[in-house]
């Protein structure tokens, strides 16, 4: 789809997203470079600073005001047995969300993360519980197997949930957000938009998942291959919005608009895991300047993981072993972003500290 096709109000975010001004990566590397230390010692951490002074334009918010949305929806195609757990895990995990004891509860409240749990398809109604955002769109994406995940309708009501999130943060001032995800069946969804968007095998990006035996392995390769023959045949490049559309999932288009709304709003952005940097690469084929708002919170043990950070061209932060999702290795990287900010804001310069500078040789 071009960006003339698009519904108005969704051209409109992705045409305001444009990329950070390199006059602020150059002032954030003379910074740098006059802070007391080495030049570069700080590693990756100075590369963080640099991008966070570069979204901020000039100007990092002190602290960083955190938060991590969890959105949640069901999977259709979860009915071809390509997961370990039952497809009504995703409703009683986002109770245990809305109740505070998941993992990630436990992590945003260590961190200082504001947590909102995002219904935007789960197959349940949850009218007795509280603390969480409701937006669902239908109750779980079709098979995509069998038929297009979506409608074109559907996929655009949940990217506009997702930047209707984005300005919700954006008006309470959140500045550093993480991403997360819960649906039974989404690895498989984010193999099928990896396999598409990095032209890789399915056999090479599609892993356990949520604890399959290598059978099911087998079988969730075999449905991706399918159902990509079914929805592509020989086309290698569909766009990506209709990758989306055909395979992705609604919490996935749901992250794909909070993501671009969050960089029109120059509002810097943790990816979680495998799910969530799917939907990131979707963002960035949308808008390719989206790359500059993103950071990467770990690398997960899902084998899709990487080449989708490849793709987007960023760095994991961590490396834990880690492949749950729910947002956890992104609440985990912000201490570090936090760390980077203070800093570049904090550190004396050679020049104040009335420190001699190295010599040049």
């Amino acid at each position: 789809m071009s960006i003339e096709t698009l519904p108005i109000l969704f051209s409109d975010v992705v045409n305001a997203i444009q990329s950070c001004d390199n006059h602020y990566a150059v002032e954030a590397q003379h910074r740098l470079n006059s802070l007391t230390k080495p030049i570069g010692s700080l590693g990756q951490l100075e590369e963080i600073a640099a991008q966070l002074y570069s979204i901020f334009s000039g100007a990092i918010p002190r602290p960083l005001h955190r938060a991590v949305y969890v959105f949640a929806a069901d999977h259709g195609v979860t009915s071809e047995g390509v997961s370990a757990y039952p497809r009504e895990v995703t409703a009683q995990m986002v109770l245990n969300f809305v109740s505070g004891g998941a993992a990630i509860n436990v992590l945003a409240r260590a961190h200082q993360a504001a947590l909102s749990v995002v219904d935007v398809g789960v197959d349940a109604d949850f009218e007795e519980a509280k603390g969480m955002i409701r937006a669902k769109v239908r109750r779980g994406s079709r098979n995509m197997r069998l038929e297009a995940a979506m409608s074109e309708e559907e996929m655009f009501a949940a990217l506009q949930v997702g930047v209707s999130v984005a300005r919700a943060a954006h008006g309470r001032r959140e500045t550093l957000v993480a991403v997360g995800e819960m649906g039974i069946g989404n690895t498989t969804a984010a193999s099928a938009i990896a396999a598409m968007l990095t032209h890789q095998s399915v056999d090479a990006l599609t892993g356990n998942g949520t604890g399959l035996d290598t059978s099911g392995r087998a079988r969730k390769q075999q449905v991706i291959v399918e159902t990509l023959q079914h929805h592509f045949g020989t086309n290698k490049s569909p766009d990506a919005l209709e990758v989306l559309r055909c395979v992705g999932g609604l919490e996935i288009a749901a992250m794909t608009g909070f993501i671009l709304g969050a960089a029109s709003l120059h509002i810097a952005v943790i990816c979680d895991g495998f799910i969530s940097t799917a939907a990131a690469a979707v963002a960035q084929a949308v808008a390719p300047a989206v790359q500059d708002y993103l950071f990467a919170g770990h690398c997960s043990e899902e084998p899709g993981h990487r080449p989708l950070l490849q793709l987007i061209g960023i760095s994991p932060i961590l490396n834990l072993g880690m492949r749950l999702g729910e947002g956890t290795g992104a609440v985990l990287a912000m201490p570090l972003i936090e760390s980077a900010a203070c800093l570049m804001t904090e550190m004396a310069t050679f020049q104040s500290a009335g420190v001699s500078e190295a010599k040049q040789a």
